[in-house]
């Protein structure tokens, strides 16, 4: 897990996307002549660092899955980036995760102060909703997309499992060192798989299901809305996303255990040393590849049913699974 074929292999089913995605984040970071030159320096800065593009790209897809045309779901994956960058900016902050690397770059609090990172993120968060209000055709649609995207990026579910990570943590903190839940496996670095930990796997999922799954669910449930898909349409994307979200996380987990720093730009082994609980953490390496390998197969039997507009799915469902950054 990460994968043994060269990179160059490894078909993520978005890569002629990305320019598109790029060109329309960088017209999006015009943010008004009243927004202060370091503010908004901070807010392009976070948005247009260099990565993956996996929400934005995944609003798209939904689209065309959906016989829709990818252009016409622009304005949600510009939103939904925008949402995500302001995430990993607070996120990042010393107060929540407190990371100094971010994209192979250092984080927003780091390269700029520690206020004027907050501040990009409220200006992101907001941005993304006006973005939308401004882009979209229609006033119900635009409605629509608003009341999704705000729901997922609210308390309930990305801020909700940003602040249950945060407490998990906490709690793990204040365990014993010999308290059985902290035992160490063979390999004196991961805790041992056992019956035991079931009710903390359950809180485990739930949190990844807000912080990470939210914006996954959203990004395709947002390009069904903007092309008028149907509701049997939007909820085969919902299974889709609940899969391939988690899926995601098992596999992001693994590699802070596995991953170089170098390779996977930002720092690795932290959460180990935090004591949060994580899939490695809680099922062991072996049980955490298998739990991945399993949410990918149910990912693909979703996509599959989408016909030959789900390609792109079935591609990005093996790419999640053999990724190495």
């Amino acid at each position: 897990m990460p994968s043994t074929r060269p990179k160059a292999q490894v078909d993520c089913g978005f890569d002629d996307l990305r320019p598109r995605i790029e060109q329309a984040l960088e017209q999006a970071c015009e943010f008004g002549s009243g927004c202060p030159e370091r503010l908004s320096e901070a807010m392009g800065y976070a948005l247009l660092a260099p990565g993956k593009r996996l929400r934005p790209a995944l609003v798209m897809m939904a689209a065309e899955c959906c016989g829709g045309a990818v252009e016409d779901a622009m304005p949600g994956a510009v939103a939904v980036e925008m949402i995500h960058a302001y995430s990993l900016i607070h996120d990042d902050l010393p107060a929540m995760d407190d990371d100094d690397l971010r994209r192979g770059r250092p984080t927003v609090h780091i390269k700029y102060d520690e206020a004027t990172a907050i501040l990009a993120g409220d200006g992101l968060l907001t941005q993304a909703f006006a973005h939308l209000s401004q882009h979209v055709a229609g006033s119900n649609k635009a409605v629509s997309a608003i009341r999704a995207l705000s729901f997922a990026a609210g308390a309930s579910r990305l801020v909700g499992g940003q602040a249950d990570d945060l407490a998990a943590e906490q709690n793990a903190k204040q365990l014993e060192p010999n308290h059985p839940e902290s035992a160490g496996c063979q390999d004196e670095t991961l805790p041992r798989p056992a019956t035991s930990e079931y009710p903390r796997l359950q809180h485990l999922e739930s949190i990844h299901r807000r912080k990470t799954g939210a914006l996954f669910s959203v990004a395709l449930d947002l390009g069904a809305i903007l092309v008028d898909a149907s509701d049997e349409q939007r909820q085969l994307l919902s299974s889709y996303s609940a899969a391939i979200g988690l899926a995601f996380q098992v596999v992001d987990d693994l590699l802070d255990y596995t991953a170089e720093a170098t390779t996977l730009g930002k720092r690795t082994g932290k959460d180990a040393d935090r004591g949060k609980l994580t899939y490695p953490g809680l099922l062991g390496l072996d049980g955490a590849r298998q739990k991945a390998q399993e949410l990918v197969a149910s990912a693909q039997r979703d996509a599959e049913k989408f016909g030959d507009s789900g390609r792109r799915l079935r591609l990005l469902a093996d790419f999640v699974l053999e990724r190495s950054h």
